[in-house]
């Protein structure tokens, strides 16, 4: 899971690179050596599984960048949903947001809630607040 958000955030920061009229193949590989600011949450969510995994996917995809779909990878008892969501300032810096959800016992529903971005020379804790704020709006 984690291997993926890097390879995920070099790729989001090399697009931005090259839209904002820059190289995107040297901002991936800048990207690349960029430590990772990040942070996991556990919750309980208060509903049976299937309509918790509706909850976190309706409030993943308001978090989402627009134009980018949620990624959804099923299991069992276990639910993996991934977007793409911008933090730091302006919203510029890609975040990766990934919740897994676990089936509990009657209507709770277990979400391991993750947040990671890369940090550049300013520290903006894009993943820590990304991460707080989705936690917020689940627990609402």
């Amino acid at each position: 899971m984690e291997q993926d958000e890097d390879l995920i955030l070099v790729q989001e920061l090399a697009a931005l690179g090259a839209v904002s009229g820059g190289s995107g193949r040297l901002t991936g590989l800048v990207a690349r050596l960029l430590k990772k600011n990040d942070k996991t949450i556990d919750l309980v969510v208060p509903l049976p599984f299937d309509d918790a995994v509706q909850r976190v996917v309706g409030v993943l995809e308001g978090a989402g960048r627009p134009g980018r779909s949620v990624h959804v990878e099923s299991g069992r008892d276990q639910e993996m949903i991934r977007v793409v969501a911008g933090g730091g300032a302006a919203g510029m810096n890609p975040v990766v947001v990934t919740a897994l959800v676990t089936r509990g016992t009657g209507n709770r529903t277990e979400v391991k809630l993750r947040a990671a971005a890369k940090e550049g020379l300013i520290k903006q804790r894009a993943g820590e607040k990304t991460a707080a704020h989705i936690a917020e709006l689940l627990s609402l």
